[in-house]
């Protein structure tokens, strides 16, 4: 055998590992939960066959304003199957102390109604285990690098794609993303 054959092949096997084992299936998302805000528990296997859009925030940041665009799409959409979920988080130390501080901030100041989770990791080795679903789908490229990145999870739970923070909710190409998911 060559060592260019014995290369390929050698090289198809790592790849075909690390794919398999680094990557989750649809079921592993519907496995998880978390606390929400109120600290009742969400299962995310209640979203089964809808449109997820996931979202880490935070409530003392420049895109903080992005939570009137993400309600906007959450009332117009969720007729349609669509699920906002908000991930409040202080890994970019722009979050309130408490999960009532952030509850209060988002109803008072964005009469936010959609799901928000309990404060989170959102990077690194605590990241909470959706995220690192969401890395593990859609790469490393996709860890937030600021508040307020974007995820699509489709009605079958797999992740297809991210948006970063200038990105806003309301622009023509997530709106035609999430409409692209929706209705397809």
């Amino acid at each position: 055998m060559s060592k260019g054959l014995k290369f390929l092949i050698g090289f198809f096997m790592m790849f075909t590992a690390l794919n398999t084992s680094s990557s989750m299936s649809a079921e592993d998302l519907y496995d998880l939960s978390f606390n929400s805000i109120d600290g009742s528990q969400i299962y995310l296997s209640d979203f089964k066959d809808k449109t997820i859009v996931i979202v880490n925030t935070a409530s003392f940041c420049g895109f903080t304003r992005q939570f009137s665009g993400l309600q906007n799409i959450w009332e117009k959409y969720k007729k349609d199957g669509l699920v906002v979920i908000g991930i409040p988080s202080n890994d970019f130390n722009q979050e309130a102390k408490t999960n009532a501080e952030v509850k209060e901030f988002c109803e008072i100041n964005f009469d936010v109604d959609f799901v928000l989770s309990e404060t989170s990791n959102v990077r690194g080795q605590n990241a909470h285990p959706l995220f690192k679903f969401l890395f593990n789908n859609l790469g490393p490229r996709s860890v937030p690098k600021w508040n307020f990145y974007k995820y699509i999870i489709d009605k079958h739970g797999v992740p297809v794609n991210y948006y970063s923070s200038v990105t806003g909710p309301e622009s023509e190409k997530f709106i035609i993303a999430i409409e692209n998911e929706l209705y397809s």
